[in-house]
C-alpha cells in the first residue's frame, strides 16, 4: 500500500500505514480511524466516573498531562512514587471498567504488529492540551515487560519523541496524528519515548484536545 501525503501543522508528510520504528516497534498509520468515534463515546464514559486530574511527581511537580484510566489497575503517580493501583485514589474506588472497544482495539493493534494474544488489562488515558507535553521516559511499573504497550492517538496532532536504550540517545520526531497507533515491545520495549510540546489547533472531533490512550498489561 503506497504512502499517503498529510497536511499537518509541520507541512506535508509521507505515511505509510505499517511504517517500522525498530524490531520489536511499529507505527500504524490510521488503524483506529474506522473505531474513533466509538473509543471518544466509550473516553467520555470513563472520564465521567473518574475524571481527568493533573497528577503530581514524586519531586512534587504537577504533570502538564492530564490524566485518567480504566481497566483493572490504572497508573498513578504522587510523592510515594509511581505504581499501578486497582482503586482510583480520589473516588476511593475501582477504576472504570475498560470498554469493550478498547480492549478489543488493542489486540488487534498488538497483533498486527506481531504480538498476538495480547489482553490489556490497564488503560492510561491522557489529556493534552497546547503547551502540554510528556518527557522521555520508559514504561517500567508493569510486572511482566513480555507484554507490549498499545498507544493510540485521538485528535490533536503530535510530534512522538521516539528515543533508544538510554534517556540521553537523541530522539526520533516522529508526526502522528487523530487515529494512528504505535505498539512496541520485545526488543523495544524499554525505549525510551515521550511527547513533545504540544502546538494549538482545532479538531471536528476533540476541538483543542488530543487524547492518548496507553495500554498495556499491568499485573
Amino acid at each position: 500500500m503506497p504512502p499517503s501525503a498529510l497536511e499537518l501543522d509541520f507541512g506535508p508528510v509521507e505515511r505509510d500505514p505499517h511504517q517500522p520504528l525498530a524490531a520489536g516497534a511499529v507505527l500504524l498509520g490510521g488503524f483506529a480511524l474506522q473505531d474513533a468515534v466509538a473509543l471518544l463515546a466509550g473516553l467520555k464514559a470513563v472520564v465521567a466516573i473518574s475524571p481527568f486530574r493533573h497528577m503530581v511527581t514524586p519531586g512534587g511537580w504537577p504533570m502538564s498531562v492530564s490524566m485518567s484510566n480504566c481497566g483493572a489497575a490504572g497508573w498513578v503517580t504522587d510523592r510515594r512514587g509511581y505504581r499501578y493501583d486497582p482503586d482510583d485514589p480520589e473516588t476511593a474506588r475501582p477504576w472504570p471498567a475498560m470498554p469493550l472497544v478498547f480492549s478489543t482495539l488493542a489486540a488487534r493493534a498488538a497483533e498486527a504488529a506481531g504480538f498476538a494474544g495480547f489482553v490489556p488489562d490497564a488503560c492510561l488515558i491522557n489529556r493534552y492540551e497546547p503547551g502540554a507535553r510528556l518527557t522521555l521516559h520508559q514504561d517500567r511499573n508493569e510486572r511482566d515487560f513480555a507484554h507490549p504497550i498499545v498507544s493510540v492517538s485521538l485528535g490533536l496532532p503530535a510530534t512522538f519523541l521516539w528515543g533508544g536504550a538510554s534517556r540521553s540517545e537523541r530522539p526520533r520526531r516522529i508526526p502522528l496524528v487523530h487515529g494512528d497507533v504505535v505498539v512496541w515491545g520485545g526488543p523495544a520495549r524499554m525505549t525510551f519515548h515521550g511527547v513533545d510540546t504540544m502546538k494549538d489547533g482545532a479538531h471536528p472531533l476533540t476541538g483543542a484536545i488530543r487524547f492518548n490512550l496507553t495500554f498495556r498489561r499491568a499485573n
